[in-house]
């Protein structure tokens, strides 16, 4: 049974009790009263619900498969044969890896300090003989201050020890509370193992009090590595001044120097920054200790007396003899 609402018609299908009515052939009251009767038989049926299933043709991407390729040349040593006939040389194919050199692996040209400096005045003989031989060095400096200017044109022998003096400052810091990732990007990696060795369970106390004498440049030298253009700068800086050190083991008892009581220390630093590189900086590399320098203290080590070995079942008793009586006077 199909019903069609329209502005004009409604069909229904042929059924014992169902009527056709046509607007233009019957009225409109009658039309009215059979609509009411069948939606009333309608309304007693169940109601079916019927589902549409669409299907949607999917056009497949077509995969594209390259055809079998066959090579000319059976070998690499025929095709190689081939293309000198014909006036073509192939060069060797050598699978290099790219080496980065950040710093080099020493100091070259180490500075050799005066015997006595900081002890003598530079009024008195041997202090007059000393700077006449530091003059006679600043040739080599010069030379090598123009060639780290055509690669740092804002390198500068009169500001570059304040700088240096801030780096020292800045690295020493960093061993008091063990930031090796800013130590890093102040001190070299060859500078590096020689500051943390031995502290990875020790606590360093270590603070900056004064400085003595401003900082100078006494040596500036500029160095190739591996080839011509590969470049490195080195400048070594004369610091005479007041630090407090004090090492603490783990177990928090003292082992080099003192937390309350200051010291002069004389010592030569080299600073070293890669020139090729854009993007480097000077660095800390490592410090001359000259041959006449006083030894250093002695370092306090904490160390476990073995005592007897004891069996499981067995109790430690101190020694009771006659050498750990009391004596009477």
């Amino acid at each position: 049974m199909s019903l069609l609402f329209g502005p004009t018609l409604f069909t229904l299908s042929p059924h014992p009790g169902s009527l056709c009515v046509n607007k233009m052939a019957a009225h409109m009251p009658r039309g009215l009263s059979c609509l009411s009767r069948v939606l009333g038989s309608w309304s007693r049926q169940p109601a079916l619900v019927a589902q549409s299933i669409a299907v949607v043709p999917v056009r497949t991407k077509k995969r594209f498969t390259p055809p079998a390729y066959e090579s000319k040349y059976k070998s690499e040593k025929e095709f190689i044969e081939h293309a000198r006939k014909a006036g073509l040389v192939i060069p060797p194919e050598h699978l290099e890896r790219a080496i980065h050199l950040a710093c080099t692996a020493g100091i070259f040209d180490a500075y050799v300090p005066p015997e006595g400096d900081a002890r003598m005045s530079s009024l008195s003989r041997e202090g007059l003989k000393q700077r006449t031989e530091r003059l006679k060095k600043n040739v080599a400096s010069q030379l090598s201050i123009r060639k780290i200017k055509e690669y740092d044109a804002n390198f500068k022998t009169k500001e570059f020890p304040d700088k240096a003096k801030d780096i020292f400052i800045e690295a020493h810091l960093c061993l008091n509370s063990s930031d090796h990732d800013r130590l890093h990007t102040l001190v070299t990696e060859h500078c590096f193992p020689d500051m943390v060795w031995d502290i990875k369970y020790k606590t360093v106390r270590w603070s900056f009090v004064e400085s003595l004498e401003p900082p100078q440049v006494v040596q500036v030298r500029c160095s190739s590595l591996v080839n011509q253009g590969n470049m490195y700068g080195q400048v070594t800086v004369r610091m005479h001044t007041r630090q407090i050190l004090a090492i603490y083991d783990r177990f928090g008892r003292l082992m080099y120097g003192q937390e309350d009581v200051p010291k002069d220390v004389l010592e030569y630093v080299v600073f070293e920054k890669h020139l090729m590189n854009p993007y480097g900086s000077w660095r800390m590399h490592g410090k001359i200790v000259p041959q006449w320098a006083p030894p250093k203290q002695p370092i306090l080590k904490t160390v476990m007396i073995p005592g007897p070995q004891l069996k499981p079942w067995e109790d430690y008793e101190e020694p009771q003899g006659e050498a750990n009586k009391p004596q009477l006077a």
